[in-house]
């Protein structure tokens, strides 16, 4: 069975972190044995947004919304070096609350923003990403950005709109951005991650789950963008039976009213262990 520690939990405006030692199952069966180094380490950083430190020593970010986070942690709000040397950076589409820090960032770390052939082009004609920083790929593109680490575009139910503030008129303009994707990323020692981005429910994410067979499922259940927590349930006990879920897209937009208790009440009877977290927490898999 695999493990995950609860290893510490920031509160917005604290920069202690707080180490709980006792470990709790997570119904799924790890990749080595038991003892061996950790699989990944999650931290939420709210919404969408995560980042997971991989057994092979490298960092993934995915939608990262930091500076405007309204539930973002304090000590990365208002530090994004706080975050940490990036290797890999995934954007699932254009809206604020998901692509948010990650052209600075990419910029920052000298890092390559992976996302939307659609969404990315239009990044790099605005000039508000370097060309040699954007890569390009779409739904069932696989790429191998890291050695070990694949990554494969996949459906999500949604849209994607850039809005950008032009300097020079310093007015905000809406720019087509293509179409938001979810992300299966296979870490080094075979953990299998479904980002599902912001997404409605959809047939083929039997498919996907079938034919990827994900351990851990990053899901929306805000609800009014994406999915409610019953839809979130139904999609999650009926197509895609994955080991362990992280809910995620909720608390921190009042037009999101889907809760973690409504999600909790929806999964019941369900074998499939779900991973409440908290903005700012980390957990080891």
């Amino acid at each position: 069975m695999r493990k995950y520690i609860l290893l510490d939990s920031f509160l917005a405006g604290i920069a202690t972190a707080f180490l709980l030692a006792s470990p709790v199952s997570a119904q799924a069966q790890a990749p080595g044995k038991s003892g061996m180094q950790p699989a990944a380490e999650v931290l939420w950083l709210g919404q969408a947004g995560f980042r997971i430190k991989t057994s092979g020593g490298k960092t993934i970010l995915i939608d990262p919304w930091i500076t405007g986070g309204p539930k973002t942690p304090a000590i990365y709000k208002n530090d994004l070096n706080a975050i940490g040397p990036i290797d890999l950076l995934l954007v699932t589409h254009a809206h604020v609350d998901h692509i948010g820090d990650a052209p600075a960032l990419a910029k920052m770390n000298n890092t390559k923003l992976y996302g939307p052939a659609d969404m990315v082009t239009p990044l790099i004609t605005l000039g508000i990403l370097p060309a040699d920083l954007g890569h390009r790929f779409n739904k069932t593109g696989r790429v191998t950005p890291l050695p070990g680490i694949k990554v494969t575009a996949v459906q999500a139910e949604h849209s994607s709109l850039l809005v950008w503030k032009n300097p020079a008129t310093e007015k905000m303009e809406s720019h087509p951005a293509g179409e938001a994707m979810g992300y299966i990323i296979e870490l080094e020692n075979g953990l299998k991650i479904w980002h599902m981005g912001d997404t409605g429910l959809f047939g083929d994410m039997k498919f996907i789950g079938e034919h990827y067979k994900p351990d851990l499922v990053m899901i929306p259940i805000g609800g009014n963008f994406t999915m409610a927590p019953d839809d979130a349930a139904y999609a999650l006990r009926t197509w895609v039976k994955p080991k362990m879920v992280i809910p995620m897209h909720y608390n921190s937009n009042p037009l999101t009213k889907g809760t973690l208790a409504e999600f909790q009440e929806a999964m019941k009877g369900s074998a499939i262990k779900i991973i409440p977290m908290t903005e700012g927490q980390t957990v080891q898999f």
